[in-house]
């Protein structure tokens, strides 16, 4: 797997996750549970991996929509 971004906004994740989907990628969330441990606060950044083969698509789709904000 390949990390992608870091971000700590919920409503930028879930858009990027539908990014990659629509242009055929398998996003995963990692750490997405954290937020039983932090309270819901929102601290610590959730990231966005892809397999290791739809690397390269994911990041020129990230790219041409211009959210390179947190990019690994």
């Amino acid at each position: 797997m390949r990390v992608l971004i870091a971000t700590t906004d919920p409503v930028r994740l879930s858009f990027l996750v539908a990014l990659l989907r629509d242009a055929g990628c398998t996003p995963v969330v990692f750490d997405a549970a954290i937020s039983a441990v932090e309270g819901g606060i929102g601290i610590f950044p959730r990231r966005l991996a892809v397999p290791d083969d739809e690397a390269a698509q994911a990041l020129r789709v990230l790219r041409e929509a211009g959210e390179t904000e947190g990019m690994a």
